[in-house]
C-alpha cells in the first residue's frame, strides 16, 4: 500500500505539470485541487471506496473528462493491483469524481474528437496511461481554441452593436450612449434631443444638452456616477424644451 501511495503521488504530480497550459498550472483552483489530491494520497484511511487504490484513484480522476469508453477503462483498471471493479463500481466512482466542483467536466462539444483520438491511439497500440495524457492535452488545446473563438465572437457582436447604435445616432434617431471617434465624452439622443456626458478627473459625471456633436453645450448637472446621470436624463429628456 505504501508503494501505491508513492506511485499515486508521482502520477498526480506528473499529470499536473505536463499540462501544456501555463494558465491551468497557475490556476488557483487547479493548485487547490492538486493539494487536496496529494493529501488524500497520503491518508486514505476510512475511505468508503475500498476498491480504489491510489493509482486507480488518480487514473479515474484524470480520465473522467476524456470520454473514454467505460468498458475499456474498466478493463484497464482491472489490470492494476486491487479488487475487481464492476461496471457499476466505475460508473459510480466517475459520478462522484465529476460531482467535485474542482473536477473538470466532460465537454459535450469535444466528445467526437476525443473518441476519434482515443480510437486512433488504441489502434496503434498506445497504452491507456499515454492515451489519457494525450486526451488531456487535446482537451486543453481545444478548450483554449473554443474560448478564443467565443471571445472573438463576442468582440464581433459588440462591434456590430456599436456600429448599429452609431448609425442610429447619425441618422437622427433616438439612441443609447455611444462614443464617437475624436469627440470627448459620450453622446446619446432622447426624445429627439442630443446630450453629452463627460467624466471628470474626480470621477463625477457632467451632463450637457448640445445642438451638435462636438460643441460644449449647456451644462444640465453634475452627478456622482453614471447611474445618477442616467436617472436625471430620463426626466430631463421628456420635460418641456428649455429656451436656449
Amino acid at each position: 500500500m505504501e508503494s501505491d501511495r508513492i506511485r499515486a503521488l508521482i502520477f498526480r504530480l506528473s499529470d499536473y505539470v505536463k499540462s501544456p497550459s501555463l494558465k491551468h498550472i497557475r490556476d488557483p483552483h487547479s493548485i487547490h485541487r492538486l493539494a487536496e489530491d496529494l493529501l488524500k494520497a497520503v491518508d486514505q484511511a476510512g475511505s468508503i471506496w475500498s476498491k480504489w487504490t491510489e493509482v486507480r484513484e488518480q487514473i479515474v480522476k484524470s480520465a473522467a473528462p476524456c470520454w473514454i469508453p467505460v468498458e475499456d477503462l474498466q478493463a484497464y483498471l482491472n489490470q492494476l493491483p486491487g479488487p475487481p471493479l464492476t461496471k457499476t463500481d466505475l460508473l459510480q466512482r466517475l459520478r462522484a469524481v465529476l460531482e467535485d466542483p474542482y473536477s473538470p467536466f466532460p465537454n459535450d462539444d469535444l466528445k467526437a474528437s476525443c473518441l476519434a483520438l482515443y480510437q486512433a491511439e488504441k489502434s496503434q497500440g498506445t497504452e491507456m496511461s499515454a492515451i489519457i495524457g494525450a486526451l488531456r492535452e487535446h482537451i486543453d488545446a481545444e478548450e483554449d481554441r473554443l474560448n478564443r473563438e467565443h471571445q472573438e465572437l463576442l468582440r464581433r457582436l459588440q462591434e456590430e452593436e456599436r456600429v448599429r447604435k452609431q448609425q442610429r445616432f447619425e441618422a437622427g434617431a433616438d439612441s443609447s450612449w455611444i462614443e464617437l471617434e475624436g469627440v470627448d465624452g459620450s453622446h446619446c439622443r432622447r426624445n429627439g434631443r442630443t446630450y453629452r456626458a463627460v467624466r471628470a478627473k474626480d470621477k463625477r459625471w457632467s451632463l450637457f444638452r448640445v445642438k451638435a456633436v462636438g460643441e460644449a453645450g449647456t451644462l444640465l448637472g453634475t452627478y456622482q456616477n453614471r447611474r445618477d446621470a442616467n436617472k436625471a436624463l430620463d426626466k430631463i429628456a421628456f420635460s418641456p424644451e428649455p429656451q436656449w
